[in-house]
């Protein structure tokens, strides 16, 4: 390895030695020589080099390293692939429905782009220009969830209650709720928040972008003691209501599938042309209706009255395209209940 190589990977460390005790105070010699996979002696070193350069390093009554609070670092300066994968996550997040997080994501970009040296510019605009995110998305529309991934995360963070009046897809109807927000979500194309429903006094998932309207009120909430976000979207397909379900897929539909399967997959057995899957599931209705994209590629194969569903709703999508069905018009949203 050359002086070079070994001066440049020393400097990013002490770069990141220095984030490291900002976020995390109090490590020890030990805890950082395993975080950063050296020895001790060369902790010290590090630590050493730190203080001689500014850097106010202290160390905790409690034990462990620390800096003083207030110390800021000079501007950040980010290489060519660091600033690309910035670029692309605003751009990621720049085809979201909500319109006010495509707009801060913009402008996220263009203050990033600002600050990037020449040679820099040019390999990201070389980059964005072949690079395409979602080519079936190229009009967003009005988005009737304006602001509402915003608020909805400081609700979140500030623990306060939500009211909103959010549309039920399934009985194609507006309902008032009001909500706890524990938490948000992002699955594969939508965001969620992870909420106490008040009236099921329950947790629900909401998809933000059927929120039509929403007002964050003035209480404060209490998170339920021992609530883990992770933990519960780990378990949510193994609660007392779940059941096990198999299905068979083409292997083709697999493909897509297996990345958007609604819960964690227990067992994959794969056979010539086919792959037979089993999870654990809650919501049969969400599961019949989210099975009908895979069209013939998938068979439901347990339990038995969600195939009783498929069936039903194959019969159903039968009668709509019958010849002898006279053409209806469309439904017309917007009954509020409560």
């Amino acid at each position: 390895m050359s002086n070079r190589k070994r001066t440049l990977n020393r400097t990013e460390r002490l770069f990141a030695l220095v984030l490291l005790l900002q976020n995390k105070p109090s490590m020890t010699s030990r805890d950082l020589a395993e975080h950063f996979g050296v020895t001790r002696r060369t902790i010290f070193r590090d630590l050493r080099a730190l203080g001689e350069s500014g850097v106010p390093l202290t160390y905790a009554e409690e034990g462990g390293y620390e800096i003083l609070a207030g110390y800021q670092l000079p501007p950040l300066m980010f290489s060519a692939r660091q600033a690309a994968t910035l670029l692309i996550g605003a751009e990621l997040m720049k085809i979201q429905t909500d319109a006010d997080l495509r707009a801060e994501a913009d402008s996220v970009a263009q203050k990033i782009r600002s600050v990037l040296p020449a040679r820099i510019q040019d390999f990201i605009d070389r980059l964005t220009n072949r690079t395409v995110l979602d080519p079936y998305r190229l009009h967003h529309g009005d988005s009737e969830s304006r602001g509402n991934w915003f608020r909805l995360s400081e609700a979140v963070a500030q623990r306060r209650s939500v009211m909103m009046e959010y549309y039920v897809q399934r009985r194609d109807e507006l309902a008032m709720r009001t909500i706890d927000p524990l938490g948000m979500v992002y699955y594969t194309d939508h965001w969620n928040v992870i909420a106490h429903d008040h009236l099921r006094n329950d947790y629900r998932s909401f998809i933000i972008d059927n929120i039509r309207s929403m007002m964050v009120l003035g209480r404060r909430f209490e998170p339920p003691e021992g609530f883990n976000l992770r933990e519960y979207l780990k378990d949510r397909g193994h609660d007392l209501r779940a059941e096990r379900v198999v299905i068979c897929f083409t292997e083709q539909a697999y493909r897509i599938a297996r990345r958007h399967i609604p819960a964690e997959i227990l067992s994959v057995e794969r056979a010539t042309g086919s792959v037979t899957v089993t999870f654990e599931f809650e919501n049969m209705d969400f599961l019949a209706h989210w099975l009908l994209r895979y069209g013939t590629q998938a068979q439901v194969l347990h339990p038995p009255h969600l195939c009783n569903q498929m069936c039903a709703e194959a019969e159903k999508m039968l009668c709509l395209y019958s010849p002898e069905q006279p053409l209806r018009e469309p439904p017309v949203h917007g009954k509020v209940v409560q």
